[in-house]
């Protein structure tokens, strides 16, 4: 597994993967902060392509990823995870919403576990995962890292008046 680090303006992120698939992206604060293990190995070459995605994202210029992405997972998790690629930039759903989107309406907490579980975070939006009320949510980044993701993707969706 190889790794290397991209500066953002939430702090550096820790990218994982093999060849040009992405395994893992991860905040260096939060609850969930990771850092790379031991028997990985630094290597920059192969996240050429994500670094410069992720660049384009935070200055509000793109709005949609294209990598090959393989996050690890249960079938409910992989589920989650793909209902997550389906909100639109700039949009927010719950965690109501995704668990009917996934045809499991009574699975509101499982959903919320799984999104705390993404592997591949800003990239799969889990961040874009709101409270039914909504209240931002614990996020693995911190909850001022979501507010960030959430503000940047709003300034530039054109759904800001």
């Amino acid at each position: 597994m190889y790794y290397s680090y991209c500066d953002s303006p939430v702090g550096p992120l820790l990218l994982r993967g093999e060849h040009d698939v992405l395994h893992g992206l991860h905040f260096s604060t939060g609850n969930k902060a990771r850092g790379a293990d031991p028997e990985w190995e630094r290597y920059d070459e192969p996240f050429r392509r994500v670094k410069r995605q992720l660049d384009e994202y935070f200055r509000g210029k793109r709005k949609a990823f294209d990598l090959a992405l393989d996050p690890q997972g249960t079938p409910f998790q992989r589920s989650v995870l793909d209902a997550l690629l389906e909100i639109p930039y700039g949009e927010t759903r719950s965690y109501l919403d995704i668990a009917e989107r996934i045809g499991n309406p009574k699975a509101v907490r499982a959903v919320g576990s799984a999104n705390g579980s993404n592997p591949i975070a800003v990239i799969i939006p889990c961040h874009r995962v709101i409270g039914s009320n909504g209240s931002l949510t614990g996020f693995g980044g911190g909850l001022e890292s979501k507010r960030y993701l959430l503000d940047l993707e709003l300034s530039h969706s054109g759904l800001w008046a």
